[in-house]
Formats: C-alpha cells, sequence, structure tokens
C-alpha cells in the first residue's frame, strides 16, 4: 500500500491508495512545526490502526510539501515507522505535467500535484480550487499545460487577518448560515466569509472563461472546500482525494522509470 502526504501550512493530509490506485485511507490533522519525529510517527500509527490498517501494509511512501521545516521531520518520522525511504515531490521527480508559467521552478508542489490528477482524470481544460491556508486557482489549458492562476487569501487566514485587526469580532466556526443577510454579528461574518468567497469563485472561473475563450472543466478540493463549493453557481466537482490520487500517478511514473 502507498502512503501518500501532503504538508500545508495549515493541514497535512495522509491517504492510502492500494494496488487498484483506489484511496482506501484519508485524513487530515493540524500541521505542527514543533511536533519531533517521533511524536508524527505516533500520529501516523494511530491513524491506520484508526482505519483497521497495520504498519506493514505499508511498503511505499510519497510526499509533497510547502512546508520545508516539516518536510524533514515527517520524512524522518516515516523512516523509523516503516523503514523505508520517502519520495519527495521536488524539481528531479517526473510529472509528465508541462508548466508554461514565467518560472516554473516557483510553482507549489501541492499546484503540481493537483494538476497532475486533474489531467489524468478529468477532460480539459481546466480550472482547479484548492481551498487551504491560501486558496490557489490553477490553470491547464486544452492540451494540457499548465499555463498559469491565481493566489487568494485563504478563508480562515482573512478571518484571522479580520479579527486581529478589530476590538469586537469574536472568532466563529465556519458553517453555513440560514439566510444571506445576517441578524447578529457571528452570522453576520458567517455570511461574509462563506458567500464572499463562493461569489469571489463564480467570478473568477467566468472571468477565466472568458479570457481562455472556452468553457473548463472546474475541480476543487482543499480542506475548506466542502463548505463553499456547495454555495457557489458555478458547477463544481468536489474531489478532496485529488491531491492523494496525484501523488499515487507522480510515485508510479517514477517507479516505473526507475525500474526500467
Amino acid at each position: 500500500m502507498l502512503l501518500a502526504v501532503d504538508i500545508g501550512n495549515t493541514n497535512i493530509v495522509f491517504g492510502c491508495m492500494d494496488e487498484n490506485n483506489n484511496v482506501v485511507l484519508f485524513e487530515r490533522i493540524s500541521t505542527n512545526h514543533q511536533a519531533t519525529a517521533v511524536e508524527y510517527a505516533s500520529l501516523i500509527k494511530n491513524i491506520l490502526e484508526m482505519n483497521n490498517f497495520k504498519i506493514n501494509d505499508v511498503n511505499d511512501a510519497i510526499m509533497s510539501s510547502v512546508v520545508p521545516s516539516v518536510t524533514g521531520t515527517v520524512t524522518e518520522a516515516v523512516k523509523k515507522l516503516f523503514g523505508i525511504d520517502v519520495m519527495i515531490i521536488s524539481p528531479g521527480v517526473k510529472t509528465g505535467l508541462n508548466i508554461l508559467i514565467d518560472n516554473p521552478a516557483q510553482l507549489g508542489s501541492d499546484q503540481v500535484v493537483d494538476a497532475v490528477a486533474g489531467i489524468n482524470q478529468y477532460p480539459v481544460p481546466q480550472i482547479i480550487i484548492d481551498m487551504g491556508t491560501a486558496t490557489t486557482v490553477s490553470v491547464v489549458d486544452k492540451n494540457k499545460n499548465y499555463i498559469g492562476g491565481l493566489i487568494i487569501a485563504g478563508m480562515g487566514t482573512a478571518t484571522n487577518a479580520l479579527i486581529s485587526k478589530t476590538a469586537q469580532l469574536p472568532r466563529i466556526n465556519f458553517e453555513k448560515p440560514e439566510k444571506v443577510i445576517g441578524t447578529n454579528t457571528i452570522d453576520c461574518m458567517k455570511s461574509g466569509m462563506l458567500y464572499s468567497n463562493a461569489c469571489a469563485l463564480d467570478g473568477i472561473i467566468e472571468r477565466i472563461e472568458e479570457e481562455l475563450g472556452e468553457k473548463c472543466t472546474v475541480i476543487a478540493t482543499g480542506g475548506l472546500s466542502e463548505l463553499v463549493i456547495p454555495l457557489c453557481r458555478r458547477d463544481i466537482i468536489l474531489d478532496n482525494g485529488l491531491l492523494i490520487k496525484g501523488l499515487a500517478i507522480i510515485y508510479r511514473k517514477n517507479k516505473s522509470r526507475k525500474s526500467g
């Protein structure tokens, strides 16, 4: 079984793929910059056991990360727990994705992995939305080239900034309000954050399609997508396993290349 790990600024996603390319495990935990390799190893072991898997069920591992300070710690944790080396998404790893931006090295590994999964699973051209600490919007053209995108402040990031700059606004839980027009501070904040993000995505999709001159398949993933995407008016595919699928595709591409 392949262990796939994506380290983000806010969350770490752990997933497992079986030999038939099915996602058989998907869990999300908070990114802890202070945790040791032993602590992460314990967390991974607990995640496996909670999902009725054993340590020896895992025989391969791949990782993408946008947090260099945590990458080495989790890599060491995987090595301690399973006794295997981790393939890390880096410039030397073959992805099969043609990146047509000014500096391809600047593209986040999570966006690369999302796009690899997208072009292998859905019709092109595509717009891929990943909602995490930042909301990234990636655009893949009809020839499966990655041509660019947008970076937007994530919903949690924007909310924290709002709260930190105001004296009387409280922290809120993200959940759908009963109506758009709030009648108290908390509902006003919930409505403002969720619907502003939904409307922004609808508008961005429209403008990207206008610029490309054609309709796109739109895919969304990431921790906050399940809350926002149902509020959008555009037809958007929700696929929270996109990163795990992309990592599995890249792993097998490189493994077969190395074997050959």
